[in-house]
């Protein structure tokens, strides 16, 4: 078999591996492995190419040999940035929408003027790269200057990504250079204040992580088996987006829509869309939002934060989400997110456990979509009440899709996604209100965003033909245990 390609996730918990048929435009199976985060992780992949079987027989030396092997990374905690600004809602925030679309987890976000308190807790946030912007092109110089030298000074050997006002970039460098630190020069993240400028920093990241970060994740082996590691898993997920919504050449794409990914550690949430409303009258403020935006929540996590998810939104609220049944059965729900919590890698057994991590994602959906999106909200004025719309509105969307284990796995996967609807309860919150639901019942999309750097069409095609169209249920509320 001359077409194969082999689609390699590297996840913390499992190596997961998928394999098509670009010719044919079809999926020939898919396997998982536990990953081996802290041993050569090529051990992972190979327990998992075990598993995987073309049409029905284990993949043979020749096919696996003769394969196209592309592979994404989440493994040993991602890709972990910190992000250094000017002003909260400007710079800093235009730096942490460059870092989330590339694919990394923001571990640390600090603004103005950094101090030794601020230079300790970078120090101990176990970073692979800052990025370090602030002031608008021809703007304020003084305080990115000063973060400048208080990093350079410091004990940090990470990469560093200088996106901030260009007039000083170039010195900056040569500071960080100086106290022979790694940096890379792009463009301002924000060189207007209402112009955001993310691509440029975005694929700095990336080839940073594609350079330098791989070998400190230990996926060096595994790379002399597969090539390069293209880029994060996030990344993947939201290129595959991009791909679906927009299309390619003349494969038409299925219009603006959501990915919402629920995980063990985050809830990530990815919108392509313009994310405004001609018919709406409101005035805009805010930052410009992106046309393919990311948020990751990493509070809400079904197993790493099982326990936060209870205590954040209390105990009466979670079991609303869950059907009766588990009420019959004298859970003890915080015992059981203790459990959760320590457990992370623990699948459902039996029906009680897939009914928790359907009230769990459901609660977790909820939140995380509410962050993502914009809000409405009422201001006087001279002339009377306006209304003021800051981030994104997403009410019209026409298209919403889950991926992730909970999708793939649990008997109503439709019911996490009824949580990321509008609802009266928060009139203010602009959440789709009626869109078409697909499940990622083969868990693809990762594989769609790795294929679509070498087959874009085929990838497009594949991802349309796997994706399922399910029902969303007249009552929200409702469930079949």
């Amino acid at each position: 078999m001359d077409n194969v390609f082999l689609l390699i996730d590297f996840g913390s918990t499992y190596t997961k591996v998928l394999a098509v048929d670009v010719e044919k435009e079809e999926i020939l199976g898919r396997a998982q492995s536990a990953s081996t985060v802290n041993d050569n992780m090529l051990k992972g992949l190979r327990n998992a190419l075990k598993l995987i079987t073309v049409h029905g027989k284990p993949i043979d030396e020749e096919t696996l040999k003769k394969s196209v092997k592309l592979a994404c990374s989440s493994a040993a905690g991602g890709l972990r940035l910190v992000a250094v600004g000017l002003v909260p809602e400007l710079t800093l925030e235009a730096a942490r929408r460059a870092a989330l679309g590339a694919g990394a987890k923001v571990v640390g976000s600090y603004s103005y003027e950094l101090n030794e308190d601020d230079l300790k807790k970078i120090e101990a946030a176990g970073c692979d790269i800052i990025l370090l912007s602030g002031g608008t092109d021809g703007g304020n110089k003084e305080v990115i200057l000063h973060n400048a030298n208080m990093l350079a000074n410091s004990t940090l050997n990470v990469p560093f990504v200088v996106a901030g006002n260009r007039v000083v970039s170039g010195e900056i460098k040569k500071i960080l250079d100086s106290r022979d630190k790694y940096a890379e020069k792009t463009e301002n993240v924000l060189p207007d204040l209402d112009k955001l400028n993310v691509e440029p920093a975005r694929s700095c990241i990336r080839e940073i992580f594609m350079k330098r970060i791989i070998q400190a994740k230990g996926l060096d082996k595994a790379q002399e088996f597969i090539g390069d590691i293209l880029m994060p898993t996030p990344m993947a997920t939201l290129k595959a987006a991009q791909l679906l919504a927009d299309g390619y050449g003349h494969e038409p794409g299925i219009g603006e829509l959501m990915v919402v990914e629920v995980g063990g550690a985050t809830t990530n949430i990815h919108s392509i869309a313009e994310g405004c409303n001609p018919g709406r009258p409101v005035i805009q403020k805010g930052l410009p939002e992106p046309y393919a935006k990311r948020t990751v929540e990493g509070d809400l996590g079904i197993r790493y934060n099982a326990q936060t998810i209870v205590e954040m939104l209390g105990t009466e609220k979670v079991l609303n989400e869950i059907p009766r049944i588990i009420e019959k059965t004298n859970l003890d729900l915080r015992e059981y997110t203790s459990f959760l919590n320590e457990h992370t890698s623990y699948v459902p057994e039996n029906e009680q456990d897939f009914m928790v991590d359907l009230g769990l994602a459901r609660s977790a959906v909820e939140v995380a979509v509410e962050r993502h999106v914009g809000t409405i909200k009422e201001e006087w004025s001279p002339h009377g009440t306006v209304k003021i719309q800051y981030g994104k509105d997403l009410t019209d969307l026409k298209t919403l899709i889950g991926t992730g284990g909970i999708f793939a796995y649990n008997p109503q996967p439709q019911k996490v996604l009824e949580a990321a609807l509008y609802t009266v309860n928060n009139p203010f919150s602009l959440k789709p209100q009626s869109p078409e639901f697909y499940i990622d019942h083969n868990y693809i999309l990762y594989g769609i965003g790795l294929l679509s750097s070498m087959e874009p069409v085929a990838a497009l095609k594949i991802a349309k033909k796997y994706l399922s169209k399910t029902v969303v249920s007249s009552n929200r509320n409702s469930f079949t245990p």
